[in-house]
């Protein structure tokens, strides 16, 4: 890699440190090219990412951003998943590694919050934030739908007594 290259990588990496949510740092324990590639594919369909990186040279992207609390952590064979989704790469990072003993989740941030292996484990058992968007939408409809349900009921009640009139005027 020459130096346009490094620089290039540096500003690509801090563009990304600018954007996102959260970092996660993993450690890479002799993983082999499909492991990484089917990590990274489920990381895409998750709406994240993951990268690895010359530590060098993250270090040198993260100076002067809120994730600079990330630098001890870059030590050894690491990788970066990052997602805007505050719970997004956590949960694709600790699935993975559910499955496949060659990870090693280091730690992480969210923004300048630095969290250990047991919070990026919380982080994502939290739900992500489609989730929630759902869940919002859904008890924003419920007391629509029982407001509905309440006003009406009187009105059917109502009909059936007049009908119930009727017929006995009827006969």
């Amino acid at each position: 890699m020459d130096r346009a290259q490094k620089t290039e990588a540096v500003a690509e990496l801090n563009r990304t440190f600018g954007e996102v949510g959260v970092v996660v740092v993993t450690r890479n324990l002799g993983m082999t090219v499909k492991q990484s590639t089917d990590l990274r594919n489920k990381a895409r369909e998750a709406g994240a990412s993951y990268k690895v990186a010359k530590n060098r040279l993250a270090k040198i992207a993260i100076d002067g951003t809120d994730y600079s609390v990330l630098a001890d952590l870059l030590v050894g064979p690491t990788a970066l998943s990052t997602s805007t989704d505050p719970v997004a790469a956590a949960k694709v990072v600790v699935d993975f590694a559910k499955t496949n003993d060659k990870i090693e989740i280091v730690g992480g941030a969210m923004g300048a919050q630095l969290l250990d292996a047991e919070g990026i484990k919380a982080l994502a058992s939290l739900p992500s934030l489609d989730e929630l968007r759902g869940k919002i939408v859904g008890l924003l409809q419920a007391p629509a739908s029982k407001l509905a349900a309440v006003t009406q009921a009187p009105a059917s009640q109502l009909a059936r007594v007049f009908k119930a009139y009727a017929e006995k005027e009827a006969a």
